[in-house]
């Protein structure tokens, strides 16, 4: 198969280097152990970044890195305008920042714009009193006249999302940890304070920002009781679950901070870049809201399959088909594995067809219409890893153990020498422990082999820069059974069939017997009329003009 030289401009003229899109998701805490204590870290990741630039992808994704507790490992960010020492320091990362850049590789990083730890300076003066400077930069409120908290709001760890302070005499608002009260985004001094921290990173040099959370940063200011989730088959786990979240979440005030977010990005050139994660059920709404028309956000992403427990042809068709290419709507991002979500091939495959069904999902992947992101290890199948209840740092897994599976299993080292100490990731005793079978899955031993699942996704991303229909293209879905997903992408003159065949039994194409391939993975076999494709076979064919 000839490839053809990746490009961004076509019909239409040029294109922005995001849309369509590769983005390589990096954990820091679990990448790569340059000083030898357990924990991932900042050098650590530059050292890697060749693997990185060699898979082919356009960008990397940076989970926080910032100073920290570590409560929520980062996510609890107790300075935004600083490096975690766990992770190293400022000059560590603007040297990440300048081997990415030489290597071609965009530098987008976590925004944390719906809360802060509480050993942030901004909570630490705010709960002084009602009437510091920041004493409204928190979301605060008072006590029913039983006591009680303001509203039956839950946090998605579990309890109330309320914490009474007896320095102010109030309770403030936590929608995940207690440690993590959320910011009041309503004050328009916090927005400017937040937009602050973006234009300090930019000025670093990065590329572009992922909204963590981002529709949890506005509520009702009236404390509004959420109603009681009806759906009497809904997963209840959590108090969070008992709850239709339309009060503590999801004001619609929120875009208009989203356009002041894109017009500080847009100052600094038209290319930077902003994604936001949007939860929930419905959850495209908002992604919509989000990324309407060209001054907010350039691409949201949910959890349509981070959190699906199998993948299916009506799964795929279903998220897709929300984004046709119509003028004002957004642009999608997709992902199958990610911190937050145990690992797509365990979730989505049994033991014996996870790597046959692992080539299937790169290929398909890389198929879809918008940006795709691949979470650190699924260059190499890497599987969820169990993780025991006594090594558990996930709060919300040990909070909720055992019906909640929490998100250690996704985090464990990344295995890039095989037989090494803890392969490879660190001489010291790691975080988390190395999967079972990650040893036998490493980088080194992956890359010695032409037909490895690393080899494999080197293609197929190879291949998605080659074809502007795969990267851009439209999208239309072809009606081929349950079991099958069939689809065309084109652009231009181009037009690509792509076939998945997710079903038990082998699968013939009614047509296609002499078009050329341009990918396939499960080797499907040419037929007299078409192609048949086995269980988890995977097709992409060119369609003669």
């Amino acid at each position: 198969m000839t490839m053809e030289h990746p490009t961004h401009t076509g019909p239409g003229g040029p294109r922005p280097w995001w849309r369509g899109a590769a983005i390589y998701q990096i954990y820091p805490r679990s990448f790569a152990d340059a000083n030898n204590d357990g924990v991932g870290d900042l050098p650590g990741i530059t050292r890697h970044l060749d693997h990185v630039a060699s898979l082919g992808v356009d960008a990397i994704w940076l989970s926080p890195f910032f100073t920290s507790p570590m409560r929520d490992f980062g996510y609890d960010v107790s300075d935004f305008r600083d490096v975690d020492p766990l992770f190293g320091t400022l000059a560590d990362f603007d040297a990440l920042v300048a081997r990415a850049h030489a290597l071609n590789l965009k530098v987008i990083i976590d925004q944390v714009y719906s809360h802060t730890s509480d050993q942030h300076a901004w909570f630490q003066e705010s709960r002084q009193d009602r009437t510091n400077p920041k004493a409204d930069w928190y979301v605060w409120a008072d006590a029913k006249p039983d006591g009680s908290p303001p509203c039956n709001w839950q946090s998605v760890f579990g309890g109330p999302a309320w914490t009474w302070d007896a320095r102010r005499g109030q309770y403030y608002l936590h929608n995940f940890l207690t440690e993590q009260p959320d910011l009041n985004v309503h004050n328009p001094v916090v927005q400017d304070a937040l937009l602050d921290v973006a234009r300090f990173w930019l000025d670093r040099g990065v590329d572009g920002f992922r909204l963590d959370a981002i529709n949890f940063s506005m509520h009702d200011p009236a404390f509004t009781d959420n109603p009681v989730n009806p759906d009497p088959h809904a997963l209840r786990t959590r108090p969070f679950d008992f709850q239709l979240h339309t009060r503590n979440m999801s004001h619609p005030d929120i875009p208009k901070f989203l356009e002041r977010i894109r017009g500080v990005l847009d100052s600094y050139g038209g290319d930077r870049f902003t994604v936001a994660e949007v939860g929930g059920p419905g959850a495209d709404r908002e992604m919509k809201a989000f990324t309407a028309g060209n001054t907010r956000l350039n691409s949201a992403y949910d959890f349509s399959f981070l959190y699906a427990d199998t993948l299916t042809p009506a799964l795929v068709r279903k998220a897709l088909e929300l984004w046709p290419d119509e003028p004002g709507l957004g642009w999608p991002s997709w992902a199958f594995s990610n911190h937050d979500a145990p690992r797509c091939v365990s979730r989505w495959a049994k033991p014996q067809d996870r790597a046959a069904f692992a080539r299937m999902a790169a290929l398909l992947l890389v198929t879809l219409r918008g940006n795709i992101f691949f979470y650190q290890g699924e260059e190499l199948a890497l599987t969820q890893v169990a993780i025991p209840f006594e090594q558990l740092q996930d709060p919300e897994a040990i909070a909720n153990w055992p019906l909640t599976l929490g998100r250690d299993g996704a985090r464990t080292p990344m295995p890039w020498t095989s037989g090494a100490p803890n392969a490879g990731f660190s001489t010291a005793q790691p975080w988390l422990p190395v999967g079972a079978d990650h040893d036998a899955m490493a980088v080194d031993r992956q890359q010695a082999d032409p037909h490895s699942h690393l080899a494999l996704t080197r293609r197929v991303l190879g291949l998605r820069k080659a074809h502007a229909a795969l990267a851009v293209g439209d999208m239309r879905f072809i009606e081929a059974g349950e079991h099958v997903l069939a689809f065309e992408r084109s652009h231009g003159d181009e037009t690509l069939l792509c076939l998945f065949n997710f079903g038990p039994g082998a699968w013939t194409t009614p047509e296609g017997a002499n078009w050329p391939v341009v990918d396939s993975v499960g080797a499907p076999q040419s037929g007299t009329q078409g192609w048949t494709l086995p269980p988890f076979g995977g097709l992409v064919l060119s369609r003669p003009k």
